[in-house]
C-alpha cells in the first residue's frame, strides 16, 4: 500500500479493542491491520489548514493557519475552556456553528487514564472523546443543555480532580489502580452545590475501553514530523491519538492535523 494526502486525527470506533482509521487525503487506512507491521511515513513539508484548506508554514492549535486560529469558530477559546462559551447569551464567532456545537447537550465526566480526571464533551462525542484521551474507563457525571454550564461544573470540580491527561503514564499503561468510578461519582454529588445538582446524570454505566496494543513502551521517545520528516518502524499499538513503535517511540497523530504525508506499508 502506498498513498499520500493531508491527514487529520484518527477516527475511532468503539469495539474490543477500539478500531482506528486514518484519513489520508481521500483515502482511509484501517490502522488496526497495520499493527505488527512496518510502516513508513514521509512528511513532504506541506501543511494545509484544516479549516480553510490554505497552505500554511506553521500549524497552530493542532491544524489551523493563523487567520483561522483568530476567526474560525472551531478554534475559539471555549473549545479548550467550555466555561468561556457565551453562545447561551447570543455571543459567538459564528452563532450558526454555536447552535450545533455549544447550544446542545454536554456531558461532564470522570475518566481514568493515568489518574482520575474531569472533563467536558458534547453528547455525540461519547465515547470517542474518551478514546481520544486514552482513557481506560469513564463515567458521565452531569448532563447540561449547553457548553457553558458544563464548563462551570468542570471548573468547580477542578478543585478536586485534575483536568489533564498524563500522556506518558497513559502510553505506558500506568493506570490508577483500585479506583471505583461509581464511588467517585457519588463523592461528586455530595460536592456539587445545590444549583448544579439538578444536572447530575443518573445513568451509572461505566464504559471500559480496550486498545489495540501488542506492547506498551517503557522508555518513551516522542517523535514528530517537524524534526523527523521521515518516520519508519514497526507499529506495536495505538492508544488515544498516539501510534506506538517497537523502538519505544510514539507519534501524536492529532498534533499533525493538516500535514501532507506519503505513507507506505505492506498490503
Amino acid at each position: 500500500m502506498q498513498i499520500e494526502g493531508n491527514i487529520v486525527k484518527m477516527r475511532a470506533e468503539y469495539a474490543t479493542p477500539v478500531n482506528y482509521f486514518l484519513q489520508v487525503g481521500q483515502n482511509e487506512i484501517v490502522m488496526n491491520d497495520l499493527i505488527g507491521k512496518e510502516i513508513s511515513m514521509n512528511f513532504t513539508g506541506q501543511i494545509n489548514c484544516i479549516s480553510c484548506g490554505k497552505q500554511t508554514k506553521t500549524s497552530f492549535s493542532q491544524g489551523f493557519c493563523y487567520n483561522c486560529l483568530q476567526t474560525a469558530p472551531e478554534a475559539s477559546e471555549s473549545v479548550l475552556r467550555p466555561e468561556l462559551s457565551k453562545a447561551h447569551l447570543g455571543f459567538a464567532r459564528d452563532m450558526e456553528w454555536a447552535q450545533k456545537h455549544d447550544l446542545i447537550d454536554h456531558h461532564v465526566y470522570l475518566a481514568v487514564s493515568g489518574d482520575v480526571k474531569v472533563g467536558v464533551t458534547r453528547y455525540h462525542q461519547v465515547p470517542t472523546r474518551w478514546i481520544d484521551q486514552g482513557a481506560s474507563s469513564a463515567i458521565k457525571l452531569a448532563t447540561t443543555p449547553n457548553r457553558h454550564i458544563a464548563g462551570v461544573i468542570e471548573v468547580f470540580l477542578k478543585k478536586y480532580f485534575t483536568d489533564k491527561t498524563d500522556w506518558r503514564a497513559m502510553l505506558k499503561n500506568e493506570v490508577a489502580q483500585n479506583i471505583s468510578l461509581l464511588d467517585e461519582k457519588q463523592k461528586v454529588y455530595q460536592l456539587l452545590p445545590s444549583e448544579l445538582k439538578k444536572y447530575f446524570e443518573h445513568n451509572n454505566e461505566v464504559i471500559e475501553i480496550d486498545y489495540p496494543v501488542l506492547s506498551f513502551p517503557k522508555n518513551i521517545k516522542s517523535i514528530g514530523f517537524d524534526k523527523t520528516p521521515k518516520i519508519k518502524g514497526i507499529l506495536t499499538g495505538i492508544k488515544g491519538q498516539y501510534l506506538m513503535f517497537q523502538d519505544d517511540s510514539v507519534l501524536n497523530i492529532r498534533k499533525h492535523n493538516g500535514y501532507f504525508l506519503q505513507i507506505k506499508s505492506p498490503s
